[in-house]
């Protein structure tokens, strides 16, 4: 696809207006004022010309499965390396979506589709670094209880009457909201991992996904069932889907798990080269139990079993010392900060300017709807930057660029997808677009204040993963929506009469 004339939030998050952005596969290929020429850039220069039919055949027959109700039945290895919206059968030709026709309209012989920017901006997709996808079946459940009335009355009670299909659909209704809000990849930490993996992989999305354990009342690793399929989903699961799907190693928390399996786990993430996933000091009363046990922080006792010796995203992080600080930047460990979701549980205000100070990696995550309710990105931005101020005290704290960093590129460094979150050549073509001609978008002194301030979720028209548009205009191009919105709510219906 080529973007034309559009406004730009490029790699130093700077913004740029008129621009042009080319993609081909997977790819960023061009990035110039100009519009590029008709040969392809010698690095794509085979991916543009040889397999355009097969594209094309491939997005016909996503089509023909969605048509027939078949699409939680795609062999992902037959489908996705298509790109509907480039698709780049020659100019005149009509294809088809979800039974929807589209025209061809302008087609540039290298990028494809040329779209035009007039009134939009053209930024990375954002990376949603703490999530719990399932939990949509959760939404508006259990509200207003404090977080352990929240847990043991209401969430604990749901969760244990979960099946196969429930999570398969509720994931699927999840990526059908990140990709309406702009969100491409999720660090999802929860379980039923097959189910989820099944979902994400017909999305067309990308998922850091970790099957967490929780070890109290076992004694030995070999009792503990959690274990056992978080190391079988690492073996099986890292990798899928030529690299979208990636598996970590998770404890839920300090408070969940032995020292046995804390070392145990880390062990495993070591052993299988993967990164980790845990939640830290979500809570003062979690930070408080953990002292009281061990006479050490959540980030002091995980750090000395070892969580914290493999990359690690360590959520929310509400309640830290100085020197859980150091030692969070001493180990490398990336932070994803849950705003809403801490506000509306009364659990706290992570304290980003002093994360950022250290030089930490912050990365913006949406916890799971059952405490957010919604997975709109642009408003857990505005959160994000509003705690940051009202934490330190200081109106001058986070700046346009660090959120919107936070919010990208620090989200894909703690997946360890280094070639993403940036508009940049030869990064991957993970890419949203913004409507600006907008009255609450207008007028715009400084477009990434707007962005930060003024935008909403509803203003992102297009959804790009790996180069392959999976939202437009309000189509899914992956998903039977209505499908998708049926069987999730039967799904909760069904399990609402089991309790």
């Amino acid at each position: 696809m080529l973007f034309k004339n559009i406004g730009l939030v490029d790699e130093n998050f700077a913004f740029r207006e008129g621009m042009y952005v080319g993609t081909i596969g997977d790819r960023i290929a061009y990035i110039g004022e100009n519009e590029p020429g008709e040969e392809a850039p010698a690095p794509y220069a085979a991916a543009s010309s040889g397999d355009a039919e097969a594209r094309g055949k491939k997005a016909d027959l996503l089509a023909e499965l969605i048509s027939k109700g078949e699409a939680h039945d795609i062999d992902t290895d037959k489908v996705f390396d298509y790109t509907v919206s480039a698709d780049p059968r020659s100019a005149g030709e009509t294809g088809a979506c979800c039974g929807r026709s589209y025209a061809a309209g302008e087609m540039h012989p290298v990028y494809g589709e040329v779209y035009d920017g007039t009134g939009k901006i053209l930024m990375p997709a954002f990376y949603n670094a703490h999530g719990h996808s399932p939990m949509c079946l959760m939404r508006g459940y259990g509200e207003n209880l404090p977080l352990d009335r929240w847990l043991n009355e209401k969430i604990f009670p749901f969760e244990d009457k979960l099946y196969s299909d429930a999570v398969y659909w509720s994931t699927l209704l999840t990526m059908a909201e990140s990709m309406q809000f702009g969100i491409v990849s999720t660090s999802d930490m929860y379980y039923f991992t097959d189910d989820m993996v099944r979902a994400i992989a017909v999305s067309g999305m990308k998922s850091n996904i970790s099957r967490s354990v929780v070890s109290l009342g076992c004694e030995r690793l070999e009792d503990c069932v959690g274990y056992k399929e978080m190391r079988d989903s690492i073996f099986m699961y890292d990798g899928f889907a030529e690299g979208r799907i990636q598996v970590e190693a998770c404890p839920h928390a300090e408070y969940t798990n032995s020292e046995l399996f804390l070392r145990a786990i880390a062990d495993t993430a070591k052993e299988f080269g993967t990164r980790m996933h845990v939640h830290v000091s979500e809570t003062k009363s979690e930070t408080d139990g953990c002292i009281e046990r061990h006479g050490k922080t959540p980030t002091e006792f995980l750090a000395e079993c070892g969580v914290f010796d493999v990359p690690a995203n360590a959520a929310h992080c509400v309640w830290l010392t100085d020197n859980d600080r150091d030692i969070l930047a001493a180990k490398g460990v990336s932070v994803s900060s849950n705003p809403v979701s801490n506000m509306k549980l009364a659990s706290g205000m992570c304290d980003v300017p002093a994360l950022y100070a250290k030089g930490i990696n912050v990365a913006i995550g949406t916890d799971s709807v059952a405490s957010n309710n919604s997975l709109n990105f642009f408003e857990e931005m505005k959160i994000f930057a509003l705690t940051g101020k009202v934490k330190s005290m200081d109106a001058a704290a986070m700046t346009p660029q660090q959120v919107l960093r936070s919010a990208t590129r620090a989200g894909a460094l703690a997946q360890g997808r280094e070639d993403a979150g940036l508009v940049k050549e030869g990064f991957k073509a993970d890419l949203i677009v913004v409507d600006a001609a907008q009255p609450h978008m207008t007028p715009a002194y400084d477009m990434l204040n707007n962005l930060i301030y003024s935008a909403d979720g509803k203003d992102v028209v297009l959804t790009m993963c790996d180069g392959n548009v999976l939202y437009r205009n309000g189509s899914f191009m992956t998903l039977d929506i209505e499908r998708v919105r049926s069987e999730a709510d039967a799904a909760m219906k069904k399990i609402l009469s089991l309790l």
